[in-house]
């Protein structure tokens, strides 16, 4: 593992090995850089040079600062530049596939390829019924916060989230590291920067093969959203992974590899 000291005194953990073009993994809100254990493997093997890191916040790099500006685009930026990644094709879920897109919009000479897998999207507005299905899960969680039981919180999380359950090895590995990262459910995350316009209204300047990772047991926004992102990104290939709840790749790695890597070989330029 390595650390990188960034301009503004935060650090990010990472880790890189491999030789060939270069994929970048970046985990979902909850959890940290383990989630991609088994790829940051077989992707090396596979003849890539593989980056992943804890985002700002998460495992084990630096917490936000209360009211203090940060840019997670500008993270990525100087991490790439410090292992003198000139270009990069990224592989995301959820709150790194929102990295990945908002990325790739201020950086598109930097990425070759974009994997997006249940992915985030800023800009990206909820429907009335879809507001009122996450109102009804919300509110036990917002009280058990209020009553300062985190891990009942977290559990009532998982069941949105990992609704497959936490009681095999997998489902367990995906508790665990949660578990692990439980201060997110109380971390301040306000000056977070985000685009203006919003990734949203920008997906038709996405200009690389692009592969769409819908999961699903995913909440329904979340599946409208890979629908929306299959019509705006144009040429991307969106594909439904069956069986599958929110951390695609840790719940079905065998199909998540057998989809990705295809497409990795597939765009390299």
């Amino acid at each position: 593992m390595s650390t990188l000291e960034l301009p503004d005194g935060a650090r990010l953990n990472y880790e890189i090995a491999g030789e060939g073009p270069t994929v970048t993994l970046i985990h979902p809100g909850l959890w940290d850089m383990r989630t991609w254990d088994r790829e940051f493997a077989s992707f090396v093997d596979a003849g890539y040079r593989v980056l992943r890191y804890d985002v700002r916040g998460y495992g084990a790099s630096s917490r936000p600062e209360p009211g203090v500006a940060y840019s997670h685009v500008r993270d990525l930026e100087a991490l790439l530049a410090a292992e003198e990644v000139t270009q990069t094709t990224i592989v995301g879920c959820s709150m790194g596939g929102g990295i990945d897109i908002d990325f790739a919009l201020e950086h598109p000479e930097r990425v070759w390829g974009l994997v997006l897998v249940a992915t985030g999207l800023g800009g990206f507005e909820s429907t009335e019924e879809e507001e009122d299905w996450w109102a009804e899960r919300d509110s036990p969680i917002e009280a058990a916060i209020e009553a300062g039981d985190l891990e009942r919180a977290q559990d009532l999380l998982l069941e949105i989230w990992a609704p497959l359950g936490t009681d095999d090895e997998r489902g367990a590995l995906i508790k665990q590291i949660a578990r692990d990262n439980i201060h997110e459910l109380t971390m301040d995350e306000s000056g977070a920067e985000q685009l203006d316009p919003p990734a949203a209204h920008r997906l038709a300047e996405i200009d690389v093969p692009t592969l769409i990772l819908e999961a699903e047991y995913d909440p329904p926004d979340m599946r409208r959203l890979c629908d929306f992102l299959g019509v705006e990104i144009m040429g991307s290939r969106k594909v439904v992974v069956e069986g599958a709840d929110h951390v695609v790749n840790v719940r079905r790695p065998e199909r998540f590899e057998e989809l990705v890597l295809p497409f990795l070989a597939g765009a390299v330029p």
